[in-house]
């Protein structure tokens, strides 16, 4: 994150919006979230002058820190794998969580409810990557104790991004099917194919930084 200026964070931001809008999206229509876990405290100041609205980090105490430091600079999210010994840290502080996907992760929210929340689905059935199974995602909506707002998946690394164009077109039709209006998915690498198939954040690092 070498040389993060407000000037360059602007003008990759405004790349993005012409991307999604080349894309056949309206921007207005696709929230764009930077991730900020490889970024540093002290840099987030030249994300909000550079336009950035919402964030979402990973790690707890990060979240935590950061946005103890700049507050309401922002609107926050957290977007990394949940430990449910760490709920009751995250889920006053942001907006959504975009990655329930476990039964003790709910009966945490029961304790420390968040305002929304985003079920994370294994739509590819990755052995590695932790969600919630496409069939299961009814039963698992019906226990929960907050708001479920949408869905989050995380698709396979892939070197075409039209590879994961199934998985995101699937995560739309689990949305529509449980009336569910949130999508997070695409990052850096595929967020101009998820924006065709219905996403409503992109989660973008690198295409906003470098």
């Amino acid at each position: 994150m070498a040389d993060l200026t407000p000037a360059r964070v602007r003008a990759n931001l405004e790349g993005v919006r012409e991307r999604i809008a080349a894309a056949g999206r309206d921007p207005g229509d696709v929230e764009i979230l930077a991730a900020i876990k490889y970024v540093d405290v002290d840099d987030l100041g030249a994300l909000a002058e550079g336009g950035i609205e919402l964030v979402g980090e990973n790690r707890a105490q990060e979240l935590v820190a950061k946005q103890d430091r700049w507050g309401d600079a922002f609107t926050w999210d957290f977007i990394g794998a949940l430990q449910s010994r760490k709920v009751k840290d995250v889920a006053p502080r942001v907006r959504l969580i975009h990655s329930v996907a476990s039964e003790s992760a709910l009966a945490q929210l029961e304790k420390h409810p968040a305002p929304e929340i985003l079920i994370q689905v294994n739509v590819a059935g990755e052995q590695s990557k932790t969600g919630i199974d496409p069939d299961e995602l009814g039963h698992f909506i019906a226990r929960s104790p907050v708001p479920v707002g949408g869905l989050m998946t995380m698709p396979p690394a892939v070197e075409r991004p039209e590879e994961n164009r199934r998985y995101f077109a699937r995560l739309a039709e689990l949305a529509a099917e449980h009336g569910l209006s949130r999508l997070s998915m695409g990052t850096t690498q595929d967020f101009e194919v998820a924006v065709q198939e219905g996403a409503t954040i992109v989660r973008l690092g690198s295409v906003l930084y470098g």
